[in-house]
Formats: C-alpha cells, structure tokens, sequence
C-alpha cells in the first residue's frame, strides 16, 4: 500500500485545491498524487513501491508536445515548418512551463524530500516545469485527451499572439549571428561545458564564442534551448553596450 498523500508537507494544500485550480476531477487520485511526487520524496520514504513523477514527465512532454502544435497548426495555418517550430519550442520550453506552473501554485503541492524542500526545490525552475508535464499526463491517462486539451488550451491559448509577434519566441541565435557579423565580422561559435542530470531530465550548459572572446553563457534541457539562451544573454551585452538593439 502507498503512502498517504501527506498535505503536511505541502503548506497545506489539498489534491481537491489543486483540481479546482485545473478544472478537472481525478477518477484516479493516485495518478495525481504520482505527478507530485519528486524522487527525493521516495528516496526518503520506506515505502519501496511508491512511484516518483519522472515517467509521468516524460510522457507529459510528448502530451504537451502534442497538444501545442496543435493549437498552432490552427492557429498560424500559413507559417512555415521553421516558424512553427521555433515558437513551439518557446512554448513548451522550460521558462514558459515553470512560469505556468507558477500560476497554478504548483510549488505548493510538491511531495518533496527534507533536503530538496530546506534548499528551495518548490520554486525550482526546472522542478516546476518537470511537474507541470507530469501533470498534463496524469490528466490524459485518468480522462483521456479531450480534458488535457482544455488545460493546454486554457493555459498556452494566451500566448500565442506573444509567440506570433516574437515577444517570446524569438530566434536569439539567429539575431546574435546578425550582429556578430555586423559588430565583429565573423558569426558566433558554441560549445557545450557542462551536461548534467540522467539521461530523461538533461540540463545543458552552452558557451557562446565571436572568435576566442566568451560572450555568454546559457542553459536549457536541449543543446538548442542552451544555444538560445546564451545568445540572448550575448544580445543584452551588447545591447548593454550600445552595440546591438534593445531586446
């Protein structure tokens, strides 16, 4: 038998909350208590066949994945292959799936273990993101697509003007290339410096180069999402330094 849903340790928060928050009511609570369920929980608990959430992560991204494209499909029926995938990947990055779960106070139903808790995992940037993917799939294996679409729908349906306009899906890398070759005269180079973490749940960490001078640094759950992330850091010193425009 699994262990109890422990509300103690999440400042008191309920499944039942948690379920208003997303409008759906699970048939099976377990699925949604194993979508809240990080691994140093189970590391700390005697219990040896309680579930962590990092199966329902992985499914949850292709859920995601999925259901984002879409809505974009829909919505931007004349862009091409390269735009889509470029918002997309603004979309269901690590930053916009944190920020979401932010909204519906994720943090705050988190199992956590003592350590992970005393060192902020609740606000954990990557940990909310993860969860928030779990989730999605634990409401498309208790009910199916047609619930997960609504919460995808409801939650990335704001965003797309954003995406569309460049707001928040912009090619940092594509824009860094151009004023490299404009302010220096050769286009940037990246290299990958540290990788971290088992191999579902990668973390990248990417340098990028104008010759031998390091301009940036950035990191992201793919070498491309570090890639991006480390131009947009080049950009704002160079725009810092009056050498490139205003992000």
């Amino acid at each position: 038998m699994r262990e109890p849903y422990e509300e103690s340790t999440c400042s008191g928060a309920t499944l039942e909350s948690l379920e208003t928050v997303i409008g759906y009511r699970f048939d099976d609570r377990d699925l949604l208590v194993e979508a809240l369920t990080h691994r140093s929980f189970v590391n700390e608990s005697r219990d040896k066949v309680m579930r962590d959430n990092e199966r329902l992560e992985f499914f949850g991204d292709a859920v995601i994945g999925l259901l984002v494209g879409k809505m974009l499909l829909a919505r931007f029926p004349e862009s091409r292959e390269g735009m889509l995938a470029r918002m997309k990947a603004s979309l269901v990055g690590e930053e916009t799936l944190a920020r979401l779960a932010g909204a519906i106070g994720l943090g705050n139903h988190l199992r956590l273990g003592r350590g992970e808790e005393r060192s902020g995992g609740r606000e954990r940037k990557s940990l909310l993101a993860n969860t928030y993917e779990a989730l999605l799939a634990a409401v498309y294996l208790d009910g199916g697509i047609a619930p997960a679409e609504r919460i995808v729908e409801a939650a990335f349906g704001p965003l797309l003007g954003g995406v569309a306009a460049g707001t928040d899906g912009r090619d940092f890398k594509t824009e860094f290339q151009e004023a490299a070759q404009i302010r220096y005269g050769v286009p940037p180079t990246y290299a990958v410096t540290d990788t971290v973490g088992p191999p579902h749940d990668r973390r990248f960490t990417v340098a990028a180069y104008v010759g031998d001078e390091r301009l940036g640094v950035g990191s992201g759950r793919s070498k491309k999402e570090a890639e991006q992330a480390a131009a947009r850091e080049c950009l704002g010193r160079l725009a810092a330094a009056g050498l490139a425009p205003e992000e």
